[in-house]
């Protein structure tokens, strides 16, 4: 329980962050690096904490398929997270859903994208440790998709496990 109230004023200061991230989908691996800043807000509910970050991401999805080609996307996304009073100091779930640019448009012989603008939602767990919390890992799931802006509208969806450090 000492922990808690330690683990909450470290949640109040803005942190910067880099991630390095890896993902499978049916057809695809990807790498993605980026980076986050903590929001200023947070709010203790009986829940738990609530706070988020903005993130800024660039990936490359090496596409497998006939006819494929390797696709870059570069997305911008608010995510909002919440450490559950229930669960052990450090530990989240989040979700966030944000705006992706993925070019050239994505086609894997399967399945094509209509257009290069695509949404991209995800839901994850994880954990910050360190001495000053200052690592952490999420294992997240990832849709992307153009929400039936034009058609076909497939979408893709990722497994992914990411590493952020503070620095």
């Amino acid at each position: 329980m000492a922990a808690a109230p330690a683990f909450a004023q470290q949640a109040q200061t803005p942190r910067t962050a880099w991630f390095v991230q890896a993902g499978v989908s049916e057809n695809n691996q990807s790498l993605t690096i980026g980076a986050t800043r903590d929001w200023r807000w947070q709010k203790q509910y009986r829940l738990g904490l609530a706070t988020g970050y903005w993130e800024g991401a660039v990936g490359r999805w090496l596409v497998n398929g006939r006819g494929s080609h390797d696709v870059t996307q570069i997305g911008l996304t608010p995510v909002l997270r919440l450490y559950p009073q229930a669960w052990r100091p450090g530990w989240f779930i989040e979700g966030g859903i944000g705006a992706n640019v993925i070019f050239p448009t994505y086609d894997d012989g399967k399945k094509r994208f209509s257009t290069t603008f695509q949404f991209g939602d995800h839901l994850a767990v994880g954990k910050r440790f360190g001495q000053q919390q200052q690592h952490e890992w999420a294992l997240r799931f990832q849709h992307f998709s153009n929400a039936r802006i034009e058609r076909p509208n497939p979408g893709e969806n990722f497994l992914q496990l990411r590493y952020s450090r503070q620095w």
